[in-house]
């Protein structure tokens, strides 16, 4: 029930790590730079894919939009991000906040559903070589993409709607760099008990089984690896597939960390550090892990480059 002679919320202040003042400066010019490069990085994989005939598999496909979508998920978040570090406290307004809450909560499953399918991508390219072509086809690719993208669109769409229906009274101090879900429940003073719950139960069906559908499809390329009769091939399969495992581990780690869990018991400053992960980190690391380890994209690459300086 809502509080009465309670004026409501019509804006929100961002405190971003405003408990580290002494380092704005600092922090301000490192996300700037790995923003530039996470961008950069993206752009480059999106144009050497689309210009390079060789690289119009599946597999490349999935990358593109993988790129595309990393670009628009960090610009959900960093340049408010690097805002708060310079202005030392973002102030925005309310429809802006759901507005962020909204792209971020769709880029974010956009890219867990994304991810199982490039796992998959991998285990069919490896389990069946022969058949690969006709297993996972550029519509068979184009299909499975469109699915993630408007499977997306769908998941943002619950928990902004429940979480703008709430009551906000004040104050109207959020300890976070971006509009959250578990800080925006926080400060509500109406009762979150089923926002919390819907939401921890969807974070559990994208998150949780995303994962698992990405485990498993590895664990099957672990094995076929391990049958692999050279062991320099052999070594240089895991390596990849390692890479591949680690960062998305670490994604969807940091994401299960914060959403998976009916309780905070996680201070605000820790949060932060977590997030800090799957908002920036990732992104950057996923085009250097996904391409640069790809021989394939590099000899792309500097054709591409020799091209661009021949004219």
């Amino acid at each position: 029930m809502k509080p009465l002679n309670v004026s409501s919320v019509t804006e929100f202040q961002l405190l971003g790590f405003q408990n580290l003042l002494e380092w704005q400066t600092l922090l301000f010019a490192i996300f700037l730079f790995i923003y530039f490069l996470t961008v950069t990085g993206n752009v480059v994989i999106i144009t050497v894919v689309s210009q390079d005939q060789r690289l119009r598999l599946p597999m490349y496909i999935f990358l593109k939009h993988l790129s595309f979508l990393e670009i628009c998920y960090t610009f959900t978040i960093v340049p408010l991000l690097l805002a708060n570090l310079f202005s030392h406290g973002q102030v925005i307004s309310f429809s802006t906040c759901m507005t962020q809450l909204y792209f971020f909560v769709f880029f974010g499953a956009t890219e867990c559903f994304l991810l199982a399918m490039m796992a998959y991508d991998r285990y069919l390219a490896i389990y069946s070589p022969l058949h690969y072509s006709s297993l996972m086809s550029p519509e068979i690719c184009t299909k499975l993409v469109a699915i993630s993208w408007l499977t997306g669109v769908g998941t943002g769409l619950l928990p902004c709607l429940m979480i703008s229906k709430l009551d906000f009274c004040g104050p109207n101090q959020i300890n976070h760099f971006f509009c959250d879900l578990p800080p925006l429940m926080q400060l509500s003073c109406s009762s979150v008990y089923i926002t919390r719950m819907v939401i921890f139960i969807l974070s559990i069906a994208v998150l949780c089984i995303c994962f698992f559908l990405t485990l498993v499809s590895y664990v099957f390329i672990v094995s076929i690896i391990l049958r692999i009769p050279s062991g320099s091939g052999r070594m240089k399969t895991f390596s990849t597939c390692g890479s591949h495992l680690a960062v998305v581990t670490i994604y969807y780690g940091t994401m299960i960390s914060m959403y998976v869990r009916p309780n905070d018991h996680l201070s605000p400053e820790i949060n932060k550090i977590i997030s800090v992960f799957y908002t920036v980190v990732t992104p950057l690391l996923n085009p250097i892990i996904y391409s640069l380890r790809n021989q394939e994209f590099k000899e792309a690459g500097w054709n591409f480059l020799k091209g661009m300086r021949s004219k």
